[in-house]
C-alpha cells in the first residue's frame, strides 16, 4: 500500500521578518540603497530633468486654433456637435418656459405634492418652504434657470450612465474597459471638465449641460453595474430555468432586482449635477451659480449668500425626495401611484391657470426680502472686529497668515526641495506598503506624468495644500466621528448639520471663507476642510458603530475601560472604514483646493482658472491632466488593495 507523504511545511521567517510589511520595507531599503546614489550622481540638482519633459504647448495650440477656425464650417461641428448643441438649448428652454408657465405657485404645489407622495407631510412642508424661501430671497427666476438646466442634465446623465452601467454589468470585458475611464472621470475635479467642452461648444448653456453630463454620469454607471452584477443568483437561475431569453431575464429579473442601486445612482447624479451646474456658471450657465460667481468676483458676500441659500435648499429638497423615493421602492400599488400623479398634474394645471388669469405667475416683488445689505454689514463688522486685532488670540486674517507661514510654506518648500526621484520613491513605497506592486506602479507613473507635462513645481504646491487640508480634516473628522459614535444624542444633533454640508455644492463653500479669511492659499484650504469634513465624520461614525457587538461585550467583560475599548477593539476592527474615510477626504479636498484657484489658491487651480478665462487650451488642459494624475496618485496611495483569498483559505 502506497504511503502518502505530506509535503514538509515551509519554514516561516523568524520574528518581524515574517511580517509582509517588514519584508516590503527591507526590499525598499535595499532598492533605495542602490538607486539613490545612482540618481544623486545622475541628477544632482534634484529638479525635474528638462530632457524628460514634453512640451505640449504647440500641438495643443494648433488643435485649439483648428477647432476655433472650423467650428462654424466643418461637417463634424455642423452636423453633429451643432445638432447636439441645438437639442440641448431647445430642451433647456422648453423646461424653463414650462416652469415659468406653471408660475411660482404651480411649481411649489407640484414639488410639495411629489414630496408628500414619496415621504409624507413633513417633507412636503419642507419642500414648499424651500421653494418659498427661494422666492423670498428674490431668486425665483435664477432658481428656475438652474432647475431647468438640472432637469435636462440629470435626464441625460441618467440615460448615459444607465447605458454604460448596463454594458459594464452584462459584460466583464466592458467592465474592465470602463473601469479606468470611470476612475479618471471621478478623480478629475469638476473644473477640469470645462475647458475642452467650452472649446468645442463655446460659452453658454450647451457647454454647461454637457460638462455636467460628463461629471454626473459616472456614479450612475457604477451603481447600475453594481446593481446588475449583485442580482440574486438564485432568482436569475429560476428565471432562466423557465426558458426566459436574455432580454427577458434583464427586463424581468436583473433590472427589478437592481432598483435600489438604480435610484441611488439617480440620487448621486442629481447631487453631482447640481454641484457641476453651479460651477458651470463660469462658462455662462446662468442661474444661481452665475449670481454666486459674480458676487464672489466682486467680494459681495451678501449677494453670494442670497444666491447660495437657494442652491443649498434645492440640493436638500432633491436629495430628500429622491432618497425617500428609494425607500418606498416596491410599493405594491402602482395604480394608486399613477392616480396620485394624475391628481398632482391636475392640481398644478389648476394653480397655473388661476395664476395666469390673475396675472400672478411671477413672484411678487412686495414679498422679496433683500438680505445682501444686512449680511454685508455683518461681514463688515466681522472684518473690523474678527478679521484682525482680536486681543490675545488674533483675528481670522492672523490665523490664515500663521497657517500659511508655519504650515503651507514649509510644506511646499520641503516638497519642492526634495529631488524628483526621491518623491517618486516615496510614492512607490507608500503605495506598495498598503497595496500591491501594481498599485505602486500606477501611482509612480501618475506622478511621473506630472513631471513629463512640465508642471512639477505647481503640482507639488497643490499637493502641499492637499496634505495640509487632509491632516486637519482627519484630526477634526476622526475626533468628531468618535464622539458621534459613542454618544447617540450628539450624533442626532450632528446629523442635520452633516446633511446640509454634504448637499451643499462645492462653489458655495468659498463664500464664508472669503468673508473670514480674505483671499490666498489658506482660505482655499479652509474651504476644502469644511467640504471634506462631513464625509469623514459620517464614514468614521458608521465604521465604529458597525463593530461586532460581541467583540465589544468581550472587552467589557474583561474589564477594559472606555478608552481601551476604543483603542484596542473599535479602531482596529473599523480599520477599513477609517482608511475609506482617509481616501474620501483626500479626493474631496483635492476637488475644492483646485476650485480655490478662484480665491487665490494658486498652483494648478490658478492654471486651470487662467486657461479657462483666457481660452488657453495648453495651460488649462495640461493643468487638468496634472490634476487627474495627482488625484489618481493620491487615490492609489490612500486606498489599500485587498488581496484575493487563496483557495482553501
Amino acid at each position: 500500500m502506497a504511503t502518502v507523504t505530506a509535503p514538509a511545511p515551509r519554514t516561516a521567517l523568524p520574528g518581524l521578518l515574517g511580517h509582509r510589511a517588514v519584508a516590503k520595507l527591507l526590499l525598499l531599503a535595499l532598492a533605495a540603497a542602490v538607486l539613490v546614489p545612482l540618481a544623486g550622481a545622475r541628477w544632482p540638482d534634484g529638479s525635474w530633468p528638462h530632457a524628460l519633459t514634453v512640451d505640449l504647448t504647440e500641438p495643443l495650440s494648433r488643435a485649439s486654433d483648428w477647432i476655433i477656425d472650423n467650428r462654424d464650417s466643418h461637417p463634424l461641428f455642423l452636423y453633429f456637435f451643432g445638432y447636439v448643441s441645438n437639442a440641448v438649448v431647445l430642451s433647456v428652454r422648453a423646461v424653463y418656459l414650462l416652469l415659468l408657465g406653471a408660475g411660482w405657485a404651480g411649481v411649489t404645489v407640484f414639488g410639495a405634492l411629489v414630496a408628500w407622495r414619496v415621504a409624507g407631510v413633513r417633507l412636503a412642508l419642507g419642500t414648499a418652504a424651500g421653494f418659498l424661501v427661494c422666492g423670498l430671497l428674490g431668486m425665483w427666476v435664477p432658481t428656475m434657470q438652474t432647475l431647468a438646466l438640472m432637469v435636462v442634465a440629470v435626464l441625460a446623465s441618467v440615460a448615459v450612465g444607465a447605458l454604460l452601467g448596463l454594458a459594464a454589468g452584462l459584460s466583464d470585458r466592458m467592465d474592465r474597459a470602463l473601469r479606468p475611464v470611470l476612475d479618471t472621470m471621478q478623480v478629475m475635479p469638476a473644473f477640469a471638465y470645462l475647458l475642452p467642452v467650452v472649446l468645442v461648444f463655446g460659452i453658454g448653456v450647451p457647454a454647461a449641460v454637457l460638462a455636467t453630463v460628463v461629471y454626473a454620469a459616472p456614479p450612475m454607471a457604477r451603481l447600475t453595474a453594481l446593481g446588475l452584477r449583485g442580482a440574486d443568483k438564485g432568482v436569475l437561475e429560476a428565471v432562466e430555468s423557465l426558458g426566459a431569453t436574455g432580454r427577458q431575464r434583464l427586463l424581468t429579473a436583473r433590472i427589478p432586482l437592481a432598483r435600489k442601486e438604480l435610484l441611488l445612482g439617480v440620487n448621486q447624479a442629481i447631487m453631482m449635477a447640481l454641484s457641476m451646474a453651479v460651477i458651470a456658471s463660469v462658462i455662462g450657465a446662468g442661474g444661481l451659480g452665475d449670481r454666486v460667481y459674480q458676487a464672489l468676483a466682486s467680494v459681495d458676500v451678501g449677494a453670494a449668500l442670497a444666491a447660495g441659500i437657494p442652491i443649498v435648499l434645492l440640493a436638500v429638497v432633491l436629495d430628500r425626495v429622491t432618497g425617500a423615493a428609494g425607500e418606498r421602492l416596491g410599493d405594491p400599488r402602482p395604480g394608486q401611484a399613477r392616480a396620485h400623479g394624475a391628481y398632482a398634474l391636475a392640481a398644478v394645471a389648476a394653480v397655473a391657470l388661476v395664476g395666469r388669469l390673475a396675472d400672478r405667475l411671477d413672484w411678487p416683488d412686495a414679498l422679496t426680502v433683500h438680505i445682501a445689505e444686512p449680511v454685508n454689514r455683518v461681514v463688515d463688522w466681522m472684518t473690523a472686529h474678527l478679521y484682525s486685532g482680536v486681543p490675545y488670540v488674533g483675528g481670522t486674517a492672523d490665523w490664515a497668515g500663521h497657517f500659511t507661514t508655519w504650515v503651507l510654506d514649509p510644506l511646499r518648500d520641503g516638497l519642492q526641495w526634495l529631488p524628483w526621484w526621491s518623491v517618486l520613491l516615496l510614492v512607490a513605497a507608500l503605495a506598495w506598503l498598503i497595496g500591491t506592486w501594481r498599485t505602486a506602479l500606477t501611482a509612480v507613473l501618475a506622478m511621473a506624468a506630472i513631471g513629463v507635462l512640465g508642471v512639477w513645481e505647481p503640482s507639488l504646491d497643490t499637493l502641499s495644500q492637499v496634505l495640509a487640508a487632509v491632516a486637519v480634516t482627519l484630526v477634526l473628522g476622526f475626533a468628531t466621528g468618535i464622539a458621534a459614535a459613542r454618544n447617540d444624542r450628539f450624533e442626532r444633533a450632528l446629523r442635520p448639520v452633516l446633511d446640509v454640508c454634504q448637499t451643499m455644492p462645492q462653489f458655495v463653500y468659498l463664500i464664508p471663507v472669503v468673508a473670514l479669511f480674505g483671499v490666498g492659499r489658506a482660505p482655499a484650504v479652509a474651504a476644502a476642510i469644511v467640504y471634506a469634513l462631513p464625509a469623514v465624520v459620517r464614514i468614521t461614525t458608521q465604521g465604529l458603530r458597525q463593530v461586532d457587538p460581541a467583540a465589544m461585550e468581550a472587552a467589557r467583560s474583561l474589564g477594559a475601560t472606555s478608552g481601551q475599548q476604543l483603542r484596542q477593539v473599535q479602531l482596529p476592527l473599523a480599520r477599513r472604514s477609517l482608511l475609506l474615510a482617509v481616501n474620501q477626504g483626500v479626493v474631496l479636498v483635492l476637488a475644492v483646493v483646485i476650485i480655490g484657484g478662484l480665491v487665490g489658491g494658486g498652483a494648478l487651480g490658478y492654471d486651470a482658472v487662467f486657461g479657462l478665462a483666457q481660452g488657453d487650451l495648453a495651460t488649462g488642459l495640461v493643468a487638468g491632466a496634472a490634476i487627474v494624475c495627482l488625484g489618481l496618485m493620491l487615490d492609489r496611495v490612500t486606498q489599500p488593495t485587498g488581496r484575493r483569498p487563496k483557495k482553501g483559505a
